[in-house]
């Protein structure tokens, strides 16, 4: 496959050394809290609040969580000190984590110069999850967590981290075993917050390609997988649960949207018709004419026409050799027609025992279309060769579905985008009917895509790095969390918000000081 993304020359090390900058001294007297009171700022959410990047939480990374950028302005006038779970013990800035000195999460991804593409930064994590710190937070953002799990007791039990009950990043900081997040959060008296939770209540279904299950009209939290969609009754009575008790004591605070999750690199860097016959050809994936040719022959013309006799010949459609050709994906909302077409090749001639292999392929197959969305981690699948599969059937893609977890298909983003669109109507609702401010990420998101222009003319967008727009790319590595930069960014549109509804008046940040990707010559 083509490597997307590009080999960044020395000039990007600059931004990897950069210190934040801010628009205005710090003591400027015009600035004002408004109607607001920072004395106690505190921020609950999930990976995205906690400072997440990089496909991982390092020492240096969560330094440039919105929440601490936030806390810096809002210092200005007269904001409390903020705290955040300590990472020292992350000495070189690897990321990851142990358990029991057994490593449970990757190092943090960088940029080889000299072998180009992201990759895990070498290395051994320090931060071990058994080292507790009983203590809780300004940012009780904790990378991972659901809504449902803000007030879930356990889930920082350290005994709940190798069967997967709890989560391994409340663990190093929770007060008790049975502590909850909101719990630990309210314990420092907010006077105002930030709550941006319910992105992972459909995040991790659509990551991980739909393999989950779609909880709709489930109303027991504790029996969903960890890749499930939470139900909306769910969602609404949680997300409700979480307000009253964040404004149980009168403070003020801006809720977030969540964003439409199929707009973020993760799910548009990858094309869905990467095969073709030459380079030349706009793919990434160059198999030639002759093979082409080959596979119109021997596969796809007997499986469109097997496929024909039941009314089916649409999931498949002979290879071009003068434009892209879509991928194969298995698609489970299809009807399973792996006897019919057994039957149909074997009537035709084909051995038996290969007849019922293509059957078995093939019954929930068909070839992808823009609809669907191939993940930024099937990057490197399509082409390579499944475990177990013979030739010449052993190229993802190509010869071979790729599976589930590969791809989000045009129904399972379906499911993501209605359930998305329940919980912003919730969250919405809720922020009404408790006279709080919104920040609207989903739109905010959106604009990115297209193109987001902030304050000092500069215009950023969602491409996953290109030679042209390294400077101003807000995404991180891993294709779903902001950089640095994209900290910067949403803390500025977050404090519009507080500007505007709480009539307060609080400086910006300049958000091209903030570093964007990490680039080392040599890992």
């Amino acid at each position: 496959m083509k490597n997307k993304f590009i080999y960044l020359s020395a000039l990007a090390l600059v931004f990897a050394g950069c210190e934040p900058e801010f628009d205005d001294e710090v003591n400027n007297s015009s600035y004002s809290a408004g109607d607001a009171d920072f004395t106690s700022y505190v921020a609950l959410g999930n990976s995205l609040t906690a400072g997440f990047m990089d496909g991982t939480m390092s020492r240096v990374g969560q330094s440039y969580s919105f929440p601490s950028q936030l806390a810096k302005q809002f210092a200005v006038v007269g904001g409390g000190a903020f705290t955040q779970p300590s990472f020292e013990d992350d000495v070189d800035n690897l990321g990851g984590l142990l358990l029991g000195g057994t490593p449970i999460a990757n190092t943090r991804l960088i940029i080889n110069a000299s072998a180009g593409g992201p990759e895990f930064i070498a290395g051994t994590p320090t931060i071990e999850v058994s080292s507790q710190q009983a203590t809780a937070y300004n940012n009780m953002g904790v990378p991972g967590t659901k809504s449902f799990h803000l007030v879930a007791p356990g889930y920082g039990s350290l005994a709940g981290v190798a069967t997967q009950q709890s989560n391994p990043y409340f663990v190093r900081h929770a007060t008790s075993a049975t502590a909850t997040i909101l719990g630990d959060a309210m314990t420092k008296n907010p006077t105002f917050f930030t709550n941006w939770i319910g992105g992972n209540d459909v995040l991790s279904f659509a990551t991980s390609g739909g393999v989950g299950v779609n909880q709709l009209g489930n109303f027991d939290p504790t029996t969903y997988g960890f890749n499930d969609i939470t139900d909306p009754t769910v969602f609404a009575n949680v997300y409700s649960q979480i307000t009253t008790t964040l404004t149980s004591g009168g403070a003020k605070g801006v809720v977030a949207t969540i964003p439409d999750v199929t707009s973020i690199p993760f799910f548009t860097t990858v094309p869905y018709n990467p095969i073709t016959a030459s380079l030349l050809g706009g793919g990434d994936v160059a198999v030639g004419q002759a093979t082409i040719a080959q596979l119109n022959a021997q596969l796809y013309s007997p499986m469109i026409q097997a496929l024909a006799a039941f009314g089916a010949s649409d999931r498949l459609s002979v290879l071009s050799t003068s434009s892209p050709n879509p991928v194969l994906i298995v698609d489970e909302s299809l009807d399973n027609l792996s006897a019919e077409i057994a039957g149909a090749l074997t009537a035709g001639g084909v051995p038996a025992a290969q007849a019922q292999f293509l059957g078995s392929v093939f019954g929930q197959a068909r070839q992808a279309t823009s609809a669907d969305f191939l993940l930024l981690s099937t990057r490197t699948v399509i082409g390579s060769a499944p475990d177990g599969v013979p030739a010449p059937f052993n190229s993802f893609g190509i010869t071979f579905p790729l599976q589930d977890q590969h791809v989000l298909t045009i129904n399972e983003a379906s499911m993501v985008a209605e359930a998305t669109t329940s919980f912003n109507q919730t969250i919405l609702n809720v922020a009404e009917a408790n006279e709080l401010a919104v920040a609207d990420m989903n739109a905010i998101l959106a604009q990115l895509v297209v193109g987001l222009e902030v304050e000092d003319g500069q215009v950023y967008n969602a491409d996953y790095f290109s030679t042209s727009t390294i400077s101003t790319v807000l995404f991180s590595l891993d294709g779903v969390h902001p950089n640095a930069r994209g900290y910067a960014v949403i803390a500025n549109e977050i404090i519009k918000v507080i500007n505007d509804y709480y009539n307060a008046k609080l400086p910006q940040i300049n958000a091209g000081g903030f570093p964007a990707a990490t680039v080392l010559a040599t890992n």
